[in-house]
């Protein structure tokens, strides 16, 4: 054998790095090593960078101080496996960070992310990538930002993925997107409800649960619902339902039924099936508060369609609600009066829950929770719409006083739905009594100066039902409702302000009420109301009109026209026409205004002395309401101007008058008869004389301390006292028009014939009269020289006294007439449908008496020529 020759070794190339074996302790060392040209280096920077995020938040945090995100960013995209599956991972664990999910949202990695979705990556990197996805669609800007890129379809793959970590991830993401409308939208096309019921069999309780909060979701729309009922999916929710071990799920499968029952093809489907009733005794026989709750919440929502309410009563749900209603749940309490409130639309239910219902839920009024108080008011409310019986039964459960305690009440809704209630119940007036008893007016003051619309709206309506009595209507003016009343008048609501305007039409019906509205501005308010096309309304012209019926002065000012039932009283006055928007002074107003040229002001006033009346023999004057009258002598006057109208002494009546006004005035007249037997010509000549230059003081005279009262008019005083004695005896209407007309025109100057009215100078008496009595203010009993306006007023006055109708008509030209309905005499006996009463213009100036039909040429020329 040869000798071993030994081989010699050769030298390592000189342009090859030795390996070497790095340890390193510190994070930012190995996020340098993240920049590293090689593959095994990255794996390992990546597993050890993962291990550390993954031991907490103050970690991640720190990562991110240390730049590690951005190059990691580039590695979702690297070549090998390994590196990039290694930094789909930390992403997971690291887009729970909301600082790194903003970085991440601005670097647009999302594409990348979505891209680790793709069927041929390993399920590792599916478990984290939609990790990752789930973390980023917390935020509104993460869900845009993977809808956006498509997300949503490989999501919806990975629901069938065999490992349940990407379940859950994914239905997880999924729940957060489909939170946006668009996202749903776009889901329906994917056809995801049968992934999604395959969920419900996993045997993880996560992934169960999630996918039922999912379904909830999206069967918010009907398409969704169409599908989960063509997949068998109400089969699936029933079956969950019915296990006892997933009653931690009963909760939102219940919530899930509750928006299939919307639909009355499901409804009736589950009717069919059985499910129906399954669900209610499940309901009913739960003691899970949660789920009695939820159940009652899918009755709600299904009872807002009417088909469905009447399949509800048939399997008899007024039963299950009523049982829920005495649940130891606030919250189930809460959720079965809602119920009640959406089934008592059905008329069949309502009648149901009037002794089985409502007796609970008026004990419900009196709970300690005030959202417990709002539902149970809100069930009665709309159990109490359009039924006196219900009505009736909640007035017996002794609902009326807890309903006004609750008018107190610091949650709006409950206030606005006990105010129904009691709205409800005082349209009877049975109700209404006990209900005023209570001082509901005091309790509407909140309300009526809350600041949410819905109550002023009900509290308004809730004053317009109850002020319908004199007595309530004072309480309320006593304790100062109708300050906040009149400012409801104000608001830019219409359904407020339509309410506030019938609440004040109500209150009007009352003298001192109306007075006390228009002089908080009402009647202000409401013409502007009412000059705006788009804010006036029914109620608040009715209500303008009903005040200035309590106001004729103005009425007739601004409108120039009565109607036989606007009764002239003591104390109107004829201003004139005024524009709308135009302020009209109070009579005491005028009175006390400076003597001006402009037109008289007449006054209606048939009220005599405050005091008691002197003896007639007394020769000095009396003195009152603010001026000085000559009684004897105005009564003389009126006596002798009697006598020439053809009218009998007050005195030759048999039967003494029994007011003491009048009995004054007839002592008066008895004495004018007695001395006009010896009275000459020259006596009567003197007489009138003394009239004439009667001189009254001015009407603003005397101390401004003492109670005003309107000037007297003894002369009306007069007219009053001879038109109740001589004409309203007469029996026949037309006739008593008639002799009213010639009463009237004989007081006012006599017949004027056409050719002679511009000679008749009534213009210069009025201003005598003016000047006379030193004010603008001019007693109607006064003029002896009346042109048309006046005529028609006195006619109007006198008319309504004796209650005669008759409207009043300002027309141009100081023209002004009476209109009256007469039936045709023809027709007088007819037994069936008379026609219409013909209507009529009362002639005063050229043939008193006259009547001339309204449509006709003779009326024109006296309304217009």
């Amino acid at each position: 054998m040869g000798k071993k020759i030994k081989k010699e070794v050769e030298p390592p190339p000189k342009d090859v790095f030795d390996p070497l074996t790095i340890e390193s302790k510190k994070a930012a060392t190995v996020v340098l090593m993240l920049n590293s040209p090689e593959e095994e280096i990255l794996a390992k920077a990546c597993e050890a960078i993962y291990k550390f995020a993954l031991k907490g938040e103050e970690n991640k945090a720190t990562l991110l101080e240390l730049g590690a995100v951005e190059p990691l960013t580039k590695l979702l995209t690297h070549e090998d496996k390994v590196v990039r599956r290694n930094a789909t991972m930390i992403f997971g664990i690291m887009a729970s960070n909301s600082d790194v999910k903003k970085l991440l949202r601005e670097l647009e990695v999302m594409n990348s992310v979505i891209a680790q979705l793709a069927p041929e990556e390993e399920v590792v990197i599916h478990e984290f990538a939609s990790l990752c996805l789930a973390n980023m669609s917390v935020e509104y800007t993460g869900k845009v930002q993977i809808f956006e890129h498509g997300g949503l379809e490989p999501l919806i793959r990975l629901l069938s993925s065999p490992d349940p970590d990407v379940k859950k991830n994914s239905i997880e993401c999924i729940y957060n997107l489909v939170q946006d409308f668009q996202c749903r939208t776009t889901l329906q096309e994917l056809n995801p409800i049968p992934p999604m019921l395959e969920l419900l069999k996993s045997e993880y309780p996560i992934i169960q649960l999630l996918a039922l909060k999912t379904l909830g979701v999206i069967t918010c729309d009907k398409e969704s619902r169409t599908m989960l009922k063509d997949n068998q999916g109400l089969d699936q929710l029933t079956k969950i339902l019915e296990t006892k071990e997933l009653n931690d799920l009963h909760v939102e499968a219940l919530a899930v039924i509750a928006n299939c029952l919307e639909d009355m093809d499901t409804m009736v489907l589950m009717q069919q099936t059985g499910g129906l009733k399954k669900l209610l005794s499940f309901a009913e026989n739960s003691t899970i508060p949660d789920i009695q709750k939820n159940a009652a919440k899918a009755i709600t929502k299904a009872a807002y369609d009417a088909e469905n309410r009447k399949v509800f009563h048939e399997q008899e749900v007024e039963k299950c609600l009523v049982t829920l209603l005495g649940s130891d749940s606030d919250g189930t309490k809460i959720a079965a009066s809602q119920a009640i409130s959406a089934m008592s639309e059905n008329t069949s239910s309502k009648e149901f829950f009037n002794t089985q219902g409502i007796p609970q839920i008026v004990q419900l009024l009196k709970s300690d929770n005030e959202e417990v108080r709002e539902a149970a008011a809100l069930a009665l409310a709309n159990l109490t719409t359009s039924s006196s019986a219900n009505a009736n039964a909640a007035a017996e459960a002794d609902a009326i006083d807890p309903l006004i305690n609750i008018l107190s009440s610091k949650r709006d809704g409950a206030i606005a739905n006990a105010a129904t209630v009691l709205t409800n119940m005082a349209i009877q007036e049975p109700l209404r009594t006990v209900i005023q008893s209570h001082e509901v007016m005091h309790a509407l003051l909140g309300p009526l100066h809350s600041t949410n619309t819905v109550v002023q709206s009900t509290a308004a309506l809730t004053v317009a039902a109850t002020a319908c009595d004199v007595e309530a209507r004072t309480e309320l003016r006593t304790c100062g409702g109708l300050e906040p009343l009149v400012e409801l008048l104000h608001s830019k609501n219409d359904e407020v302000r339509r309410h506030a305007s019938w609440a004040v039409m109500v209150c009007a019906s009352d003298e001192l009420t109306a007075v006390e509205l228009c002089r908080l501005g009402a009647l202000d308010i409401l013409e502007e109301i009412n000059l705006s096309v788009s804010r006036k309304n029914k109620f608040s012209e009715a209500a303008y009109n009903k005040l200035l019926n309590n106001n004729l002065s103005l009425k007739y000012s601004q409108t120039g026209y009565l109607s036989s039932s606007n009764i002239i009283s003591d104390g109107f006055y004829d201003y004139g026409r005024i524009n709308p928007g135009t302020k009209l002074l109070p009579l005491k107003g005028l009175c006390l205004q400076e003597l001006n040229d402009q037109r008289a002001i007449l006054l209606v006033n048939s009220k005599s002395d405050i005091s008691p009346p002197p003896s007639m023999e007394d020769k000095s004057s009396d003195v009152g309401y603010g001026r000085s009258i000559s009684s004897s002598s105005s009564l003389r006057r009126a006596s002798k101007e009697k006598n020439t109208a053809g009218f009998g002494s007050p005195t030759e009546e048999k039967s003494e008058p029994t007011s003491g006004r009048n009995t004054v005035l007839s002592r008066g007249a008895a004495k004018e008869k007695g001395s006009r037997k010896g009275r000459g010509k020259k006596e009567e000549e003197k007489v009138k004389e003394e009239e004439e230059v009667l001189a009254v003081p001015k009407l603003t005279e005397g101390s401004p301390d003492k109670e005003w009262f309107p000037p007297l008019d003894p002369d009306f005083c007069v007219y009053v006292y001879e038109v109740t004695k001589s004409i309203l005896p007469i029996i026949n209407i037309k006739d008593q028009i008639e002799s009213l007309a010639k009463y009237v025109a004989d007081k006012m100057g006599g017949k004027i014939p056409k050719e002679k009215l511009s000679d008749f100078s009534w213009e210069l008496h009025i201003s005598e009269l003016k000047f006379q009595l030193k004010s603008n203010v001019v007693p109607i009993g006064y003029i002896k020289k009346g042109i048309f306006y006046h005529r028609a007023l006195l006619f109007k006055a006198l008319a309504d006294k004796i209650g005669v109708g008759c409207s009043l008509v300002r027309g141009e030209y100081s023209r002004a007439w009476n209109e009256v309905k007469l039936l045709n005499e023809a027709r007088k006996g007819i037994i069936g449908n008379l026609p219409p009463p013909e209507e009529y213009i009362v002639d005063l100036m050229f043939h008193p008496g006259a009547l001339l039909k309204l449509r006709s040429k003779e009326a024109d020329l006296y309304r217009f020529l």
